[in-house]
């Protein structure tokens, strides 16, 4: 695969074979399954993921929303998550202030639907592929990746610790990724649990 996977002269409705998406949903199972084992995630923690599809076809972030690649990456995070029993939390993009799609029925809920270029193609598949998808203004998320620079801090728990992934990349996209640790408390005199660290 050479290094810029799409082509700067391509067409707004280009489809991907069916092996680079596969290649894009094992690339992202990779980076969820390597996170949730290092930050020691368990049944009903919060994993939130922020996506650019755009910055995965190699495209300057909300240039370029691809259905075909968000889904893709869905069904990589959800492989891992689904068995686990860890909630997904998706990000929205900025033109929805950063939103929280989640499954599930929450009181504080707010009223939007994502679409593609109106919150996010990854958004919009979670939001597609939920039983009861539900809007948040925010959520406090047990660790997370950002796939092409979505910010998704604001939406961590503290405190936030990164972690350096194996995966570096999903398709063009850089990929960072977070865990979160209790935060310490007391002074010189303090003990702490060691496996919270």
């Amino acid at each position: 695969m050479s290094e810029n996977i799409i082509n700067e002269n391509h067409l707004a409705n280009i489809e991907f074979s069916t092996e680079f998406l596969d290649t894009i949903k094992s690339q992202t199972a990779d980076a969820v399954k390597e996170l949730c084992d290092i930050a020691g995630l368990y049944e009903g923690s919060i994993f939130i993921v922020g996506c650019s599809s755009s910055e995965v076809a190699g495209e300057l972030i909300g240039t370029f929303s691809s259905p075909d690649l968000a889904s893709a990456i869905y069904d990589g995070v959800q492989s891992i998550l689904i068995p686990r029993k860890i909630k997904l939390a998706a990000q929205c993009c900025e033109h929805l202030n950063r939103a929280i799609i989640i499954d599930g029925y929450y009181a504080d809920a707010v009223n939007v639907v994502p679409k593609p270029k109106a919150g996010g193609s990854f958004a919009t598949a979670a939001y597609k592929n939920f039983s009861h998808p539900t809007a948040l203004e925010s959520i406090k998320a047990d660790a997370g990746i950002d796939i092409g620079g979505t910010l998704i801090g604001m939406h961590l728990k503290h405190v936030a610790v990164p972690v350096r992934l194996a995966t570096k990349r999903i398709g063009n996209a850089v990929v960072i990724a977070a865990r979160t640790r209790p935060k310490f408390i007391g002074g010189v005199r303090a003990a702490y649990d060691e496996a919270l660290l």
